[in-house]
């Protein structure tokens, strides 16, 4: 599995996470099963969400940590995130404090490796994500911290008051989603790609070693379902299986493939609930894209160069 490093950590971290969005419906006995593949193909990042199944996945997650000795919660790095209400957004010292205690008792654990701020409240006060930064911290129960689609002046405002570093930044990001590489393209010209509607992120995070973590990494724009042997995509994937055959590989690893040969070293949350998937986007780490082809899988993919 290749690694990459956490922000500024001198920490080595796999390219691929599982993501557990998907995984509220296992029971213990799949949850197990799947934290073993995970593990056996060198994941031992699990990316979580307080949201996800209403809280369900994490609950099942940690009845497979209690259930298995052989499990070792040591060996595991589990990244979990807050802020998503219903209806609304609260990044407030109360609501960031209360999320991690429930976080951790579904996980079943005394301590999270990594909190995310699940997505930028408009009523933020940064005072008061601070605050809890440093009780979490001060108390064992958080080791570090990032943010989940920010922008780099929400990255900065938050960082004027907090002391951590932020360490991460889970963006969506795909072959057919990616206007932060058009945005860097098509500087200077009047294309749909050269808007810029992220303030630059890939940049700004490449700038201040911040590991973007990219999520939906096989969907279309808008929730139109994954691109993967869409007739929506027919010259995106006749490229793909085109470079698939030739370096024997499936569709779904060239397209994981085209994220982690960025020069950012992202990592990719593979968020499936199926563990042969999971092996098999695991794989992708193994396949290495010349430059040429990456670019011929971007124009493929509807973009353009000047």
């Amino acid at each position: 599995m290749k690694k990459v490093r956490l922000g500024k950590l001198n920490l080595l971290v796999p390219s691929i996470i599982a993501g557990c969005m998907r995984l509220a419906e296992c029971t213990k006995e799949q949850m197990i099963d799947f934290i073993h593949t995970a593990l056996e193909e060198g994941i031992n990042f699990f990316d979580h969400a307080d949201i996800y199944g209403g809280g369900k996945s994490e609950s099942v997650f940690g009845q497979a940590l209690k259930a298995d000795s052989a499990i070792k919660r040591q060996d595991l790095i589990i990244q979990s995130k807050c802020g998503i209400c219903k209806g609304y957004y609260d990044l407030s010292k109360e609501h960031i404090i209360s999320s991690v205690e429930g976080i951790l008792k579904r996980l079943k654990t005394d301590y999270l490796d990594i909190l995310l701020l699940h997505r930028p409240d408009a009523l933020v006060e940064p005072e008061e994500v601070a605050a809890a930064f440093d009780a979490l911290e001060s108390t064992g129960k958080v080791r570090y911290f990032g943010v989940s689609n920010h922008s780099p002046a929400q990255i900065q405002l938050l960082q004027k008051f907090v002391s951590q570093p932020i360490l991460a930044n889970q963006l969506q990001f795909s072959l057919p989603v990616s206007n932060m590489i058009a945005q860097g393209i098509e500087v200077n010209m009047e294309s749909c790609g050269s808007i810029d509607r992220d303030g630059r992120v890939l940049d700004y995070c490449r700038l201040n070693d911040i590991t973007i973590q990219a999520w939906s990494p096989f969907q279309l724009p808008d929730w139109q379902g994954c691109f993967i042997d869409s007739p929506k995509c027919p010259e995106l994937n006749n490229t793909i299986e085109l470079l698939a055959k030739e370096k024997g590989a499936t569709s779904t690893q060239i397209a994981a493939a085209w994220i982690l040969r960025h020069p950012a070293r992202m990592q990719l949350v593979a968020g499936t609930a199926n563990p042969k998937r999971l092996k098999e986007i695991a794989k992708a780490t193994e396949i290495d894209l010349e430059r040429k082809e990456w670019y011929q899988l971007y124009l493929a993919a509807g973009h353009i160069l000047p």
